[in-house]
């Protein structure tokens, strides 16, 4: 599974590590993902999602409903 969360659609970007002297080389840059269960009160079921810890932190603070049907407006999740 490609490392994607699969709320925010945060993925792997790229970049330098730049030393001292200036030299650039080419390196990854991973978000911070976690797999975690969800529990939706509206379902009575529990969902496994791979999602960003700042993800984590927008579902304890608007709920897992809203950030669902957010995703799903921004094409994020196709469930």
């Amino acid at each position: 599974m490609s490392r994607v969360c699969e709320l925010t659609g945060k993925r792997v970007r790229t970049g330098n590590n730049v030393s001292h002297a200036n030299n650039k080389t080419k390196r990854k840059f991973y978000p911070n993902l976690q797999k975690k269960r969800f529990f939706i009160p509206e379902e009575g079921k529990w969902i496994t999602l791979k999602v960003s810890t700042s993800a984590i932190r927008t579902i304890n603070k608007n709920g897992i409903t809203a950030v669902l049907k957010k995703a799903r407006e921004n094409g994020n999740i196709l469930v």
